[in-house]
């Protein structure tokens, strides 16, 4: 989910689902221009033009944080995955297309409507069948997922793009369901940059409600010495998290 920082800052940037915090709009332009949409598999572009046309669009994973999970999943040889948070699904999609043929993804979210937008590209794509799409709340499945042994330890990795407010909720419960060595993504750990906003910055309702469970999540997990984690200016800020143990 993106976030603005000002009622009347123009935005940055014409593309969809924008969230870099690169102060210059022209090296961004290079980044996606050069080394992101050239690299874009065609199904991953259908898909972000649709999502461009959805009027929540700007919830959307950005190109090239999209380009930098594929590469990622690859590098840790993922089978077993899980994304909490699937809207359209360009960032399912660059999971799917990363894993193997045998590869699994557990796809959360609350509105089935919004993954069907983008489930006939997901499909013309030939990955449908690595995704367990599941509608509703994700706590109280992951819930039970916690009570059943035979699910500690089995996810590679893990990826967080949902209701801020349930971060730190959520990594109690996937610290033990990602296996040592396994990685979690937590997006949206810079929230455009309003971690650092001044106490009268002229936030939105929603971003300044927000940014305090960001900031409480980002102390948690600089903290936690079951992981490894490295923030990254990506997108809208990514965390990644390595379970040590």
């Amino acid at each position: 989910m993106a976030a603005a920082t000002g009622e009347t800052q123009p935005a940055k940037h014409q593309e969809v689902g924008h969230k870099s915090l690169l102060q210059s709009d022209a090296l961004y332009q290079y980044i996606l221009e050069t080394s992101v949409y050239p690299r874009e598999p065609k199904p991953m572009k259908e898909l972000r033009e649709v999502t461009a046309k959805h009027p929540w669009n700007l919830m959307t994973t950005s190109a090239d944080e999209g380009q930098f999970l594929n590469l990622l999943l690859k590098l840790i040889n993922a089978k077993n995955t899980m994304e909490i948070g699937v809207y359209t699904g360009y960032s399912l999609l660059s999971t799917a297309l990363a894993l193997p043929e045998d590869g699994k993804i557990l796809a959360l979210d609350i509105n089935r409507e919004n993954y069907e937008i983008g489930l006939p590209i997901i499909e013309k794509a030939g990955v449908a069948h690595k995704i367990d799409f599941r509608e509703g709340p994700a706590l109280p499945l992951l819930d039970q997922m916690v009570e059943d042994e035979k699910c500690h330890g089995s996810f590679d990795f893990i990826f967080v793009d949902a209701d801020k407010d349930n971060y730190l909720n959520y990594h109690k419960r996937l610290i033990d369901l990602v296996k040592i060595g396994g990685v979690i993504g937590y997006d949206n750990t810079l929230w455009n940059g309003s971690l650092v906003a001044p106490p009268d910055a002229p936030l939105r309702k929603y971003v300044r409600y927000y940014r305090d469970f960001v900031l409480e999540l980002n102390k948690a997990l600089a903290v936690d010495p079951r992981v490894e984690i490295c923030q990254l200016p990506v997108g809208d800020g990514i965390t990644l998290c390595r379970r040590v143990s």
